[in-house]
């Protein structure tokens, strides 16, 4: 079995220098790191991870805590997932993701553990239980997502302002003054203070105010079933509706199955914007959806830098809020003359 002592004799230090190292208790130079990490890949040695937290007591494991039974998983949460891999990863952390509840108690039984030097929160609440919970337990964490109270709070989340602004000028430049947005359901007691819910569809009624327009928004839950009811119901109480937002992803798939099935041409007769979404997502439309582009990718990165820097006590990332951005594809266009 190879041992520290063969891999310090190869990279020509002492065994004290590759303790350092491994475990994390002293700076090494980058010319000595180097050398003792080509020495462990020659010889074929594996670190002991669980050495290594007992004596640097930190477990360089980060938590990325979603509430999997709350919110399904979609391929835009896919994104936030990956790029915030990558980025503990570079940063020589592992991260792990915790489907808990969002009333914080399992998290709570976790956090008792010491499993993880810290968490990021996503699908973040406007009063969100988590956050006492990690304040409480003396957890560093950082939110993809915003509450109502942020003072003190490391934070990135959606620019829901800028990308409710972008969608309905798109749509009113196109010529469309009969606009209608299906947003979550607020009324279901898992989602009435989801941020990005509240977020878009405050945002949606301020701009369609600012543009002198009426305002329709048509709950739906985050389902194509769901999608497919609310633009029936929708198109059954404002037929003059020249075009859509969708606040879902899963629920822009069903308002677009609906239109085909009630016979309307997409987008001759009605334009269709899905809010947030992913490319693939947007393929499996036909016709493909035009959509907004969830940021997931960059607030991955972000949540993730955000959170390390406060555990390796560096200056603390300010808060940033990215704007999606238009994408095009073949379900909008100017309104019926």
């Amino acid at each position: 079995m190879v041992t520290m002592r063969d891999v310090a004799e190869r990279a020509g230090v002492s065994i004290a220098t590759v303790s350092f190292l491994l475990n994390d208790t002293k700076p090494v130079t980058p010319a000595t790191r180097a050398r003792i990490e080509q020495a462990m890949a020659d010889l074929g040695y594996r670190r002991n991870v669980v050495a290594r937290a007992l004596a640097s007591r930190r477990t360089r494991i980060i938590a990325m805590a979603y509430p999997a039974l709350e919110h399904r998983f979609g391929m835009s949460t896919a994104e936030f997932f990956t790029a915030a891999a990558e980025r503990a990863r570079e940063q020589e952390y592992h991260l792990v993701l915790w489907p808990v509840g969002n009333d914080g108690v399992e998290l709570r039984e976790l956090l008792g553990q010491g499993l993880v030097d810290g968490v990021v929160l996503m699908e973040v609440q406007l009063a969100d239980p988590r956050v006492e919970v990690l304040r409480e337990t003396g957890t560093p964490f950082a939110l993809i997502g915003r509450t109502t109270e942020l003072d003190g709070l490391a934070h990135v989340d959606i620019d829901f302002d800028a990308t409710i602004e972008a969608a309905v000028a798109h749509l009113h430049e196109l010529g469309h003054r009969s606009l209608a947005l299906i947003s979550g359901d607020l009324a279901d007691p898992r989602f009435h203070e989801y941020g990005p819910w509240v977020r878009s569809e405050a945002a949606y009624r301020r701009v369609m105010a600012e543009y002198g327009l009426r305002t329709v928004v048509e709950p739906c839950s985050d389902t194509p079933r769901a999608g497919r009811e609310a633009a029936e119901r929708l198109l059954q109480e404002h037929p003059d509706t020249t075009a859509i937002l969708v606040a879902n992803e899963y629920g822009a798939l069903g308002v677009v199955s609906a239109l085909k099935r009630l016979g309307r041409d997409i987008p001759a007769d009605l334009s269709v914007l899905s809010l947030l979404m992913v490319p693939e997502v947007a393929a499996l439309s036909d016709p493909e959806l035009t959509f907004l582009r969830t940021p997931g990718s960059e607030l991955g990165q972000l949540g993730i830098e955000a959170l390390i820097r406060q555990l390796e006590g560096a200056a603390p990332l300010p808060p940033q809020l990215v704007p999606a951005t238009l994408q095009p594809g073949d379900t909008v266009g100017p309104p019926p003359s």
